[in-house]
């Protein structure tokens, strides 16, 4: 299936207008194509490649790979569509295999017979006990069933669950689960999969979530990404100050003025060696009464997950450098 082309509408113009058309495009069959500039050639919503400045119609034939059918709302092309869900990380089987649903009912809604009823139980009971065929497996099943269950909680995104999931894998085929918890590697390679995609997590909402403790997901975690040589990149405090100040009601000009406390204090040092939660939430603190919109040290600490002593000592250090008299 191919688009309607500019030629079709040219011809028609040049019918319709006669030789004024033919005059107006006298000048582009001199133009060698080759000596256009690369970056003054763009491509239309249509497909087709144009030069901006002449307007001439490089490549106008393109192949439509969309569907055949036409839908209005997403039931619609649900009920049309005739491909399966796409291949996914996330699932052991990558989202290949038969899938039984739970439903005692037939295709057309209707409950089926007691007969069928067991019938199906027994079919469905196999079809689980088939879907993995060795240990690593049930091993792989499990870890990614937990990274599902703790991004869910966590509320972050899909794309860092097929991160943390392909990580896990990685970890796997390298050996690195042997001696070490499946829950532990799997928690540390979501912690990884979320500062990896810019949607940090602090080790301590992590474990919040988590079935082990704290001290083993950053040992674990340390281990994971020497041995799978990930390149992580120090955490940014100004990503955690919009959730924070979001849990605590604050204006955007809390943030702004947050932000630009980290980043002034930032270039003269005070972030080495500190924990970017803790440096966050001391510059909401000290956003937050710059900008008349008091917050308690108790309150800003509890939604950082860090103490108020952290907040108090990083807030004297970021007003000092900032030279401002508290």
């Amino acid at each position: 299936m191919k688009r309607p082309t500019r030629q079709r509408e040219r011809e028609s113009n040049r019918t319709r207008w006669g030789d004024e058309s033919e005059d107006s495009d006298e000048g582009y069959d001199d133009i060698d194509l080759d000596d256009l500039d690369p970056e003054e050639v763009v491509r239309t919503g249509d497909g087709e490649l144009i030069h901006k400045e002449t307007g001439i119609v490089i490549e106008e034939e393109e192949i439509d790979r969309g569907p055949e059918w036409r839908a209005f709302n997403h039931s619609e092309r649900q009920s049309k569509s005739r491909v399966g869900a796409p291949i996914t990380e996330t699932m052991h089987d990558k989202g290949l295999t038969t899938t039984i649903d739970w439903k005692d009912k037939d295709a057309y809604g209707r409950s089926i017979s007691s007969k069928k009823r067991s019938q199906m139980h027994r079919l469905r009971k196999w079809q689980e006990r088939i879907r993995t065929k060795d240990a690593g497996e049930r091993n792989l099943q499990f870890a990614l069933s937990e990274i599902d269950r703790m991004a869910s909680a966590l509320g972050v995104p899909r794309s860092v669950r097929e991160v943390a999931s392909v990580m896990y894998r990685r970890a796997l085929s390298e050996d690195l689960i042997r001696g070490r918890s499946i829950e532990g590697v799997a928690t540390s390679t979501l912690y990884a999969a979320c500062r990896k995609e810019g949607i940090p997590r602090s080790l301590e909402e992590i474990a919040e979530v988590s079935r082990v403790e704290r001290k083993e997901i950053g040992r674990t975690y340390r281990y994971i990404s020497q041995e799978l040589s990930l390149e992580m990149r120090p955490v940014d405090p100004k990503k955690y100050v919009p959730r924070f100040s979001s849990e605590l009601d604050l204006s955007k000009e809390v943030q702004s003025k947050a932000n630009e406390i980290i980043e002034t204090t930032a270039e003269k040092g005070l972030l080495s060696g500190k924990s970017p939660t803790g440096y966050a939430a001391a510059a909401i603190y000290a956003a937050s009464l710059l900008c008349n919109e008091k917050k308690t040290q108790r309150e800003v600490a509890d939604v950082a997950q860090v103490t108020e002593v952290t907040i108090r000592n990083r807030y004297q250090e970021q007003i000092e450098a900032m030279g401002i008299h508290s």
